[in-house]
């Protein structure tokens, strides 16, 4: 649809229609009670829109689907008696089916077999692209919230395991609106299982919004989890990394080793948790940003405790959190080694610095003493310069006498000589000086 602008306003931004229909970019889905929703989440490393596309188009009815109606990367599809919804996001797909609750598997069954009762088929699920990190079955009731035997009914349901769960939420008459029981636990099928009894009056758009919750909460849980692994790995290397980091310092301290070697060995520990650190600073940002979601939904369900159970933000607190923050301080820790061979180079550099400024400043010791030396030696030549020069000028005077004595003028070449010896010593002086001045004014 072609953009138009009122005429009383400016021309649109290019972002603004995108940016204002964000927020409506993935609404959650609206469906009667009771239903069950099947609900997977895949990781899509690899895993291309196109191949999405293709696995969507298996199902009944949507043949005619095309990539032009996944640019938002969230469809919700109507397939006869049930609704499928399909998000793709940075690293993971999510894949919702919402339908009617079995028949068998309504309030007080007893462990219902659903892995079979799912209304895609069981062979669509399991050829959905990419791997699997959440699979849930949720089902949600509009009956047994005033159950006085709900928590017995509800762990036939939901198998063995202890169970958690709480009051969501307040009505208008300071009631919650719904009861959420689970175990978190992995079921033979491949599945989580979730119960919700809700109120009877229940609506549409809060069923939707209760199931599009916990889902979340359940899937970045996990998401953010996924650097648990990463952090642990990261324990021994970081650890042998500071002990290198010591052994260098200690070096550097007591002066065991040149400093190109010192250096050497810096350069490569600083390399080593660069790459460290560019390898994994995006997993360790993420782990951060989905623990903020998961408080955000755990926030957002407003829980009030059920008899004999811990609440689900409880749970989450006592066994999440734990793991969040080993995640954290590996990622504290690397950033401070980061930061300590920064430091140890940065020292290293200084005392380098300053050993070559003694260096430099020997060198031009030496270099003022070559100038003194070479000056004085200057002297001693000048000296003899004019000595050379006196007695080559007085030996052409001498010359000269003799020449005069033989022409028959009356003169002693020698007391000629003799007396002009000083005459010429003082005008060579002089011409040497007249020579250092020119020198100096140019």
């Amino acid at each position: 649809m072609k953009e138009t602008t009122p005429a009383y306003l400016p021309a649109n931004d290019a972002q603004r229609e995108g940016l204002h229909n964000e927020i409506h970019t993935r609404p959650s889905a609206t469906f009667k009670l009771p239903a069950l929703i099947v609900y997977v989440a895949v990781l899509n490393a690899g895993v291309s829109k196109s191949d999405e596309l293709a696995h969507l188009q298996a199902l009944p009815g949507q043949e005619d689907l095309s990539l032009e109606s996944m640019q938002g990367s969230f469809l919700q599809l109507t397939c006869g008696g049930y609704k499928v919804i399909w998000e793709r996001h940075t690293e993971f797909s999510r894949y919702t089916i919402v339908q009617p609750l079995p028949m068998h598997a309504g309030w007080g069954s007893v462990l219902p077999e659903l892995a079979t009762q799912v209304a895609t088929g069981p062979d669509w699920l399991s050829r959905i692209p990419g791997k699997t990190i959440t699979a849930i079955h949720l089902a949600m009731l509009n009956e047994g919230i005033e159950d006085p035997d709900a928590f017995w009914k509800g762990r036939q349901w939901l198998g063995e395991g202890t169970l958690i769960g709480a009051k969501m939420g307040r009505t208008s008459n300071h009631l919650s609106h719904s009861h959420l029981m689970t175990s978190l636990r992995i079921g033979p099928d491949g599945f989580e299982r979730i119960l919700v009894l809700a109120s009877a009056d229940t609506s549409e758009n809060r069923s939707g919004r209760i199931a599009q919750r916990l889902l979340e909460l359940e899937t970045y849980r996990i998401m953010s989890l996924m650097s648990l692994p990463v952090a642990k790995k990261l324990a021994s290397k970081l650890t042998q990394t500071e002990l290198k980091l010591v052994d260098i310092t200690n070096r550097l301290e007591k002066k065991i080793d040149s400093d190109d070697i010192l250096l050497t060995d810096l350069a490569v520990l600083a390399a080593q948790v660069e790459s460290t650190t560019a390898e994994h600073s995006y997993r360790f940002s993420a782990a951060r940003a989905y623990d903020a979601i998961v408080r955000e939904r755990i926030t957002e369900m407003r829980e009030q405790p059920l008899s004999g159970m811990q609440t689900v933000g409880e749970f989450m607190q006592r066994r999440l959190a734990p793991a969040l923050a080993t995640v954290n301080a590996t990622s504290d820790r690397l950033g401070a080694l980061a930061e300590r061979i920064a430091r140890a180079s940065a020292l290293l550099r200084t005392r380098v610095d300053i050993a070559t400024e003694a260096q430099n400043q020997a060198l031009l010791e030496r270099l003022t003493k070559g100038q003194a030396l070479q000056l004085r030696l200057q002297s001693t030549v000048e000296g003899l310069s004019i000595a050379a020069i006196s007695y080559y000028v007085v030996s052409l005077i001498l010359y000269l006498g003799k020449a005069l004595q033989a022409s028959g003028v009356k003169v002693y070449p020698e007391m000629l000589a003799g007396f002009s010896t000083p005459v010429v010593l003082f005008f060579c002086w002089r011409m040497i000086q007249k020579i250092h001045e020119n020198l100096k004014e140019v």
